[in-house]
């Protein structure tokens, strides 16, 4: 590969589409929502009512996923990281931030309260993080905080210097 895949993931309102956005911004790499991935090309098993968010299909994700992964060049925004391959990834950035700023961003996106709560206990509970070193060798996970404008942008020069560099 030329260019290195990146995978921007954290819990819901740690500010992951920003961020990815930026990268692909700075890099030259091309971004990927998977949200709207699974929502455009149906790539689930229904409608969740109670937590209003599709069923994930993983393997439906992973075979959508396969070819455009192949080459390299792709910043990946999605907010679980477990179901892709290992192989797929240069690097893997878990944002953190504050369970004030997750509640206020998610209550801003007009989350229902039990959806709110369960992201911010996510959060606490470090799940994504968890999740990464589950599934990826340390030496390619990166934890960045991501609370403010200034944190997004130092974020970012880590990302560009790293693509830079590889």
């Amino acid at each position: 590969r030329c260019s290195p895949n990146i995978l921007v993931t954290g819990t819901p309102g740690t500010g992951k589409t920003t961020t990815a956005e930026m990268i692909a911004l700075a890099t030259g790499l091309e971004m990927v929502t998977v949200g709207d991935l699974i929502k455009e090309r149906g790539l689930h098993d229904g409608y969740n009512d109670e937590f209003d968010t599709y069923w994930l299909n993983e393997d439906k994700v992973v075979d959508e996923m396969e070819s455009m992964m192949a080459d390299g060049g792709m910043c990946i925004d999605f907010h679980t990281c477990g179901l892709f391959p290992e192989r797929w990834f240069d690097l893997v950035i878990v944002l953190r931030a504050g369970t004030d700023k997750i509640y206020d961003r998610l209550e801003g996106r007009g989350y229902k309260s039990n959806k709110i709560q369960e992201n911010v206990e996510c959060e606490i509970m470090q799940v994504v993080l968890d999740e990464a070193h589950e599934s990826y060798k340390p030496k390619v996970i990166m934890e960045l905080e991501s609370n403010t404008v200034d944190d997004m942008e130092a974020n970012v020069e880590k990302v560009a210097a790293f693509v830079k560099q590889f």
